[in-house]
């Protein structure tokens, strides 16, 4: 595609599949010894800055996170949901620009994880799905897979992350995941599973559980178990980086300051937008005319156009009734979306930054993977801002 023409093609993006939900509060915020010899793991892994962010926005009657997300069009809705569910550390401007949208004080956003009465598990119950659905048993056995990897690569030198993504299609973000335990066992898809079984020389998901066990059993894997994150060190990172975001909010200035609207054309906030997409198979999306026009938001380039989703592909974080503003004069950045040609048409990216440092793609369902930083420019556009009607 040349790079002076508008993206032409459809795109797909997986969805994930949700994890069976059960209430985070039967778990209680401590590590959990269960079976395996008294093996620890934290149900809370991934919450790293529980926060009032959802709290606050229920209470301005913002029942539904798209609405808020509305109101804050710099802060893109992916990166705002992993706020509000504790999954990523908030940068002080974002909590300001949240702030301002609820009319409060961006520090009414922090708890006090400091206090006694404090309890992650209550906390965490409305997002009572994915990790936090985890058995204990699941979360047990990714320890022990997280652990094996690392022993496994530990003693062959020749496994680096290129030859793990080259010769056993286990690409870096998914083995940062692995070496982490930051998923059940059973929640990685087919591939993953048929993937880690050649790894590992073992023919099925059975074998590979047994594997493990064995291999804990006989305490091999000890050493590489102690490696891995704890409930006392999520929480003590916790409140380390509460802390410093709390000072960085007391230094910034009472109201946000307005983005630069120097280079943008005035004429753009008159400006309509053409609207394309129709869904395909595999959750592609046609790059075909709707017939429709919206207008053109003040931040959107001359060459942006609007793109209907069609389906929930992203899962929450992209509804199916999503229309999406695409920037083809712009990169994507880490914590947005991401349009991308491939060869049968556009997918639909997460964008993230990768264990070795390169901008990374996904979607889920079926699960993608893609190393950004190797498209050329013309095949990779950002997405610069979403509509929910």
């Amino acid at each position: 595609m040349e790079e002076n023409k508008p993206l032409r093609y459809p795109v797909s993006v997986s969805a994930t599949a949700r994890g069976r939900r059960r209430r985070a509060g039967s778990i209680p915020d401590q590590v959990q010894r269960r079976q395996h010899g008294g093996l620890e793991v934290d149900p809370y892994r991934n919450i790293v800055f529980p926060n009032r962010i959802r709290e606050q926005r229920l209470k301005a009657g913002f029942f539904k996170l798209f609405g808020l997300a509305s109101q804050i069009p710099n802060l893109p809705y992916i990166r705002l949901s992993k706020l509000e569910r504790g999954e990523v550390f908030a940068r002080p401007e974002e909590l300001q620009r949240v702030g301002a949208a609820l009319g409060i004080d961006p520090r009414d956003l922090l708890l006090d994880v400091e206090d006694r009465s404090f309890d992650i598990s209550s906390w965490a119950e409305p997002f009572g799905e994915g990790a936090i659905a985890d058995s204990i048993e699941e979360l047990q056995m990714a320890s022990l897979l997280a652990a094996a990897v690392r022993a496994k690569r530990m003693a062959d030198e020749r496994l680096t992350a290129a030859t793990m993504a080259t010769d056993y299609g286990i690409p870096p973000v998914i083995l940062s995941r692995l070496e982490n335990a930051l998923k059940g066992l059973g929640r990685w898809n087919s591939e993953t599973i048929n993937n880690l079984c050649r790894l590992f020389g073992v023919n099925d998901l059975t074998e590979l559980k047994v594997l493990l066990n064995n291999q804990h059993e006989s305490g091999f894997l000890g050493p590489f178990l102690a490696e891995l994150p704890t409930a006392a060190s999520r929480q003590a990172r916790t409140r380390q980086r509460v802390s410093v975001l709390r000072e960085a909010l007391d230094r910034l200035p009472t109201s946000e300051d307005q983005p630069a609207q120097s280079g943008v054309d005035p004429d753009r906030a008159h400006r309509k937008l053409s609207v394309f997409g129709s869904p395909l198979a595999d959750g592609l999306i046609a790059m075909t005319p709707a017939g429709l026009e919206i207008d053109a938001p003040s931040y959107a380039g001359a060459r942006a156009f609007a793109l209907r989703i069609g389906r929930a592909t992203l899962g929450g974080g992209l509804p199916g009734q999503a229309t999406v503003i695409v920037d083809p004069d712009r990169f994507p950045q880490a914590g947005g979306l991401a349009l991308v040609e491939e060869p049968e048409g556009y997918r639909v990216f997460a964008v993230a930054i990768g264990k070795d440092g390169r901008m990374t793609g996904y979607s889920t369902c079926p699960t993608k993977e893609a190393l950004l930083d190797d498209f050329p420019t013309g095949r990779v556009a950002a997405i610069v801002g979403a509509i929910f009607v």
